[in-house]
């Protein structure tokens, strides 16, 4: 075949394949995954393949993810859910299982991420905190788990009382005392 010849038939099935291209929505791992599937055009029956994927991050399967990980040990310098996990860990923990990378520490967030304004976290935001002693330093963080504002909750792995992974609320004096504020670390 004439490679001009080959090259017109290649663009007349690429404009075919695109007048046939439908998205559906699967479920894959931990990912809500968009597939562009086509339909087959030489048997023109209702079997589809795949042509390309595209991820798309589900803030509340995140969270339902990182939830899974309540009661587990808090561990300084730990990101291991059979041994234990601190505050940064647990956030890299739960990021890195949806292919987004974050620091591993807590001061790694000096700057990180596109900041947003309080009453416009979503599940999946991080919440920024300074330290418990110096409040001059970032010293802890925590995963929105529900979106409410200065209301919010969030899901962290706290050295205090509780030494595991638990969920709080923002409102308590605790921590609004030492909110510095939030990021989005999923649409950066």
């Amino acid at each position: 075949m004439n490679i001009k010849y080959f090259i017109i038939t290649i663009a007349f099935l690429s404009f075919h394949c695109f007048n046939t291209i439908k998205v559906e929505k699967i479920k894959d791992t931990n990912l809500d995954i968009d597939k562009a599937v086509e339909k087959d055009s030489v048997t023109n029956s209702n079997s589809y393949k795949v042509v390309s994927v595209e991820n798309e991050i589900n803030r509340d399967e995140l969270v339902a993810f990182s939830k899974t990980f309540l009661g587990t040990p808090y561990v300084y310098a730990k990101q291991d859910p059979k041994t234990g996990f601190d505050c940064s860990g647990f956030i890299n923990y739960v990021y890195k299982n949806y292919d987004i990378a974050v620091p591993r520490s807590s001061s790694g967030f000096k700057g990180f991420g596109k900041k947003i304004e309080i009453q416009n976290v979503k599940l999946g935001d991080v919440l920024v905190f300074t330290g418990y002693k110096d409040t001059s330093v970032i010293g802890h963080l925590g995963i929105v788990c529900e979106a409410d504002g200065l209301n919010s909750k969030f899901i962290h792995a706290s050295s205090g009382k509780v030494m595991q992974v638990t969920i709080s609320d923002l409102n308590s004096s605790h921590y609004t005392k030492r909110f510095l504020h939030a990021v989005d670390v999923i649409k950066q």
